[in-house]
């Protein structure tokens, strides 16, 4: 049996049977998850178990295809500019796949519509253009749900795993050198990978328990703990979250998105009775103390200008501020009534996100530590500037090669929302719509402001050519930019 393993070596125009190979592997399970979902509309007596049959042969077809023209007895060995095709390719093909139970529905959704809402789902941005989810049938209410939940652990693995390797946007910082200190990455990926998936299925089933336990029905409580866990947001209901009308189920929201939102390394460090490090404890906590202060805040503002109870207040700033943050996208309020500093200060959380090695996604609670590292330092020299001092984060040197890397993701950042605005407006939407829509889908959220893509909103208005330009934002945001934007530059292709 092959077996797959990364290097930095460079040589020779290289395989692309490895690449082949891993996305057929993804995409019999793709097929397979289709397949759950036409045994549930089959045991609902729903005629939809039709397309979900449909899809899962044509997505079997071509991944077993590929797998068996990829196959090999060799050991597949990825180098660094295969790892970049592998990371792209396979978000890509898995979208594409994911696209077509919407596509063969028969719900009216067009090419656009259904690579948006599959991109969205995979992305865990949770964007949606499907009105009308309380009347669906219930296996494409589950599709929905587990394209996040794969989703999901897809990001997590794409986080601990391939992104420290590519060494972007100052993931380098957290590379787990091996024994021989080799540029390669963990030294027993098999069992990392069962510690986080033992981790992810754990957190999802007690989010599932608490869930059916405040009140939600079992499909509705498994739907929606796996786009809580996941920080996906998809929801069973038109209303999202404001369906619910419990409060323990707001709570138990609450505690599930922010527990998706830190470290999964810490996790696992914490079950192996060990301390978690530095780094993955450093960025928990700062993410709990921003969550416990915005949401405490806010609650004070509603209060005191008397627009609710502190208590009512602190629960419903709690569950927006939580699902903003940790890039969930739930809504239990719309938020742009609050007035206007309610939507700037929304907006400006849009893109915080949470923890790295965690489902959720925008720019991430360490990069912002670097950053106020990197000008604490610039400001000390200007002082001192024949003082030579080192730059640490809990412990570990931000190198100069970390800190460059830092701003230019940032500033990438920065220039993909306004890139992404600028092509928006051009198809005739306001400024408001233009500028959220860019942010929301690069920080993979979900909601933004305005009456089209706010919190009430839905993004089925949007012409088909913003949705295209929002599909390709949302998966260059969740590659963190540069895994997709290197395979632009002609010097990636000169082997």
């Amino acid at each position: 049996m092959s077996t797959t393993t990364l290097s930095g070596a460079r040589g020779a125009l290289p395989s692309f049977r490895p690449i082949a190979f891993v996305i057929g592997l993804l995409l019999l399970g793709l097929a397979g998850a289709m397949l759950i979902c036409a045994l549930v509309d089959a045991g609902q007596a729903n005629p939809d178990w039709r397309v979900f049959m449909i899809s899962a042969a044509i997505t079997g077809f071509i991944g077993g295809a590929s797998v068996l023209s990829a196959r090999s007895r060799e050991r597949f060995q990825l180098e660094l500019r295969q790892a970049f095709l592998l990371t792209a390719s396979s978000w890509l093909a898995m979208s594409v796949f994911a696209a077509l139970p919407f596509l063969f529905l028969g719900q009216g959704l067009d090419l656009a519509d259904a690579v948006f809402e599959a991109v969205s789902g995979l992305t865990t941005t949770g964007s949606t253009i499907i009105v009308g989810l309380d009347e669906l049938p219930p296996g494409i209410l589950l599709w929905r749900s587990l394209l996040q939940w794969i989703g999901g652990i897809g990001i997590i693995a794409m986080a601990i795993v391939i992104l420290p390797f590519l060494r972007v946007g100052g993931m380098q910082l957290f590379h787990t050198e091996s024994s021989d200190r080799s540029d390669k990455i963990a030294g027993h990926p098999g069992l990392l990978a069962a510690y986080i998936g033992t981790t992810y299925v754990l957190l999802s089933l007690a989010c599932t328990a608490a869930y059916w336990y405040f009140g939600m029905t079992f499909f509705d409580a498994v739907n929606h703990a796996m786009t809580t866990v996941s920080t996906g947001g998809y929801s069973t209901h038109d209303a999202s979250f404001a369906y619910f009308r419990s409060d323990g189920l707001h709570w138990t929201g609450v505690v599930f998105m922010a527990a998706g939102a830190m470290p999964f390394a810490m996790y696992v460090r914490l079950a192996q009775g060990a301390r978690p490090d530095g780094l993955v404890g450093s960025q928990a906590r700062l993410l709990a103390i921003l969550l416990l202060a915005v949401s405490v805040v806010m609650a004070l503002w509603h209060s005191a200008t008397g627009k609710m109870p502190f208590g009512e207040a602190l629960l419903t700033t709690a569950f927006n501020v939580t699902s903003i943050v940790t890039t969930t996208g739930y809504v239990s309020a719309d938020y742009t009534l609050w007035g206007p500093l309610a939507g700037v200060v929304f907006l400006v959380l849009t893109v915080v996100g949470g923890c790295t090695g965690s489902t959720s996604g925008a720019i991430k609670i360490f990069r912002f530590q670097v950053l106020w590292l990197l000008s604490v330092n610039q400001i000390n020299r200007l002082i001192r500037p024949h003082e030579v001092t080192r730059v640490t984060l809990s412990g570990r040197p931000v190198t100069d090669e970390v800190g460059a890397s830092v701003l230019a993701f940032l500033c990438l950042f920065l220039a993909a929302i306004v890139a992404g605005t600028v092509m928006l407006s051009a198809f005739g939407l306001d400024l408001d719509t233009s500028l959220s829509a860019a942010v929301t889908a690069l920080a993979n959220v979900g909601p933004g402001i305005g009456p089209i893509v706010g919190p009430a909103g839905n993004f089925s208005p949007l012409p088909d050519g913003a949705k295209w330009i929002l599909s390709g934002a949302m998966l260059l945001g969740r590659l963190e930019l540069f895994t997709i934007l290197v395979l632009f530059t002609p010097r990636f292709w000169r082997w």
